[in-house]
């Protein structure tokens, strides 16, 4: 069996782990996230746009039918909550592990101006309130929600655990600070906000007030990240491969190839999200009918264990 990455970070994938009910597609799958159980949360683009599935792969229940316009994002914070994110809606949804909505920040329809097109994130001609077009939440450790705002907007917003807004910052533009399609972010044990500047080719690193401490570059369009429990950074990215990196943005490993898209187990077309269980088993969602017309099958969300 073919191994990925190297060093530290070397990986068998298990192909076809999903157990998906007859008939159900994922076609694309911009989001995955896992929950204390380690239970898998397959955001997906089919009519079912939540599937839960045990470590082993086993189908649990699915939810969320009818009820997103386009999903993007779905994150799960340290109290089994279930943040999804619609750039389509212009919404960000807290749901329980069952599917019960819980809160909904934004108003589905109703888009912030930002002088944008509806079409090219390079166009964005002023910064705005939320939403535009949102990308990916997180929870910080005191309960705020933090929310990348991204297609239609160039900016982060803090609200408070009740839906508050409280802080936003950010600019269209190349500059510190500044963002081309704030795509995803996630907090490094230090308590830094990480934001993958997907169009700028890098990740942003600033303090709980926004300010930036550090600037990450050449990082080929940075789609998603996740932490492991020991601190390292998993990283989903176009041009079809994944990557970990330490804290200070030095590459550690990687797999995949920027030289062109592959239906390959354990290959890429169009990597959008990642995950990373509490046993290090990493998780890799694809956008590939989207990036490449082509729908993968199970292949559109791959597991590695570590080996």
């Amino acid at each position: 069996m073919s191994v990925f990455g190297s060093g530290e970070f070397r990986y068998e994938v298990v192909d076809n782990w999903a157990k998906r009910p007859t008939g159900w597609p994922f076609l694309d799958v911009p989001g995955v996230a896992v929950d204390s159980q380690d239970r898998v949360f397959v955001l997906s683009r089919g009519p079912h746009p939540v599937m839960v599935f045990d470590k082993d792969g086993n189908f649990v229940r699915s939810w969320g039918e009818g009820l997103f316009v386009r999903p993007h994002g779905i994150y799960i914070d340290s109290d089994d909550m279930v943040w999804c994110t619609g750039d389509l809606d212009h919404t960000v949804r807290k749901f329980d592990v069952d599917g019960n909505l819980l809160m909904t920040l934004g108003t589905r329809g109703v888009y912030s101006d930002t002088g944008h097109d509806g079409k090219d994130y390079f166009n964005i001609k002023r910064a705005g309130p939320p939403f535009n077009r949102p990308t990916n939440a997180v929870v910080t450790a005191d309960g705020d929600v933090l929310v990348t705002d991204g297609y239609g907007n160039a900016r982060v917003h803090r609200f408070t655990a009740s839906g508050e807004l409280v802080a936003s910052w950010g600019e269209p533009g190349g500059g510190p600070g500044q963002f081309v399609l704030p795509h995803a972010l996630v907090i490094d044990p230090q308590g830094r906000i990480l934001v993958a500047d997907r169009e700028n080719h890098r990740i942003q690193v600033f303090d709980s007030d926004g300010e930036v401490l550090d600037i990450w570059t050449d990082i080929h369009m940075p789609q998603d990240m996740a932490l492991d429990s020991a601190g390292n950074l998993f990283l989903a990215q176009g041009g079809h491969r994944a990557s970990v990196l330490d804290l200070d943005g030095n590459v550690l490993a990687s797999w995949g190839g920027y030289e062109g898209r592959t239906n390959d187990a354990g290959l890429f077309m169009g990597p959008h999200c990642i995950a990373v269980d509490s046993r290090g088993v990493v998780y890799v969602g694809e956008v590939c009918e989207t990036m490449a017309g082509y729908d993968r099958g199970s292949r559109a969300i791959q597991k590695f264990v570590p080996v």
